[in-house]
């Protein structure tokens, strides 16, 4: 591996560790109130890097097979066509966004159910699985827009690495994917007083905001998704 290609994805791993399942979510169980079990977070953090792992091993063993394919298929459907389906694609994500949106409105001051959940499993009371879940869910949301993590397993395809190489190379991709919420997970166990006023800055602004980040974000992509159709479409005719 060259120094230019392990720069380059250490910064890559670097912007995915700021998204928000592998920063946010993490900020936002940290400020569980009372003591923070480690073994929790740890199996949140644990179960994202293991699925970002196993994907980028899926995406490294399979790329040329499935862009082949992809690539196949789409030359098998006329173009009108593929873009008329792509428009309606995008009408209906921007439709998903007015719609999560919708809802973030009908929850503003709703007793909070969503955190009575985040104290009672950080606590230990509840069943570590479910952040498992939870860390599964943000994780298979994230990955097919999580842009960086697709350019760098790309980029590690091609280096011809070997598959040894590729495996510790991916391996440390994610585990630097982790690292700030790992920081943050030992400053709020070692040091509670002096992070706990930034983490509960965020997490008061995620409070207020998530759902709606969340429906314009998606909104953006349909707006993306549908704009390229349309300059397609007036292009082609």
């Amino acid at each position: 591996m060259t120094p230019a290609l392990a720069l380059t994805l250490a910064g890559l791993s670097l912007i995915d560790s700021t998204s928000f399942g592998t920063l946010l979510i993490p900020i936002w169980l940290l400020l569980a109130p009372g003591r923070l079990p480690p073994g929790r977070i740890a199996a949140y953090l644990a179960t994202v890097a293991v699925f970002y792992f196993c994907a980028g091993v899926l995406l490294t063993l399979g790329a040329d097979a499935v862009l082949t394919t992809a690539r196949a298929a789409a030359a098998a459907v006329p173009p009108f066509t593929l873009k008329a389906g792509q428009l309606a694609l995008g009408i209906a994500i921007i439709a998903l966004s007015y719609w999560l949106e919708a809802r973030a409105r009908r929850r503003e001051g709703a007793p909070g159910k969503v955190q009575r959940w985040r104290a009672k499993t950080m606590s230990g009371s509840g069943g570590a699985g479910a952040l498992m879940s939870l860390a599964l869910l943000a994780a298979l949301l994230e990955v097919a827009t999580m842009l960086p993590y697709l350019a760098a397993v790309g980029l590690i395809a091609n280096a011809d690495l070997g598959w040894q190489f590729t495996g510790a190379t991916l391996a440390g991709y994610c585990l630097v994917m982790t690292l700030p919420a790992i920081v943050l997970a030992i400053a709020r166990l070692t040091a509670r007083q002096m992070v706990e006023s930034l983490l509960q800055q965020v997490n008061d602004w995620l409070t207020r905001n998530a759902a709606r980040v969340m429906g314009w974000t998606v909104g953006g992509l349909g707006i993306a998704v549908a704009l390229n159709a349309v300059a397609s479409l007036l292009l082609e005719g």
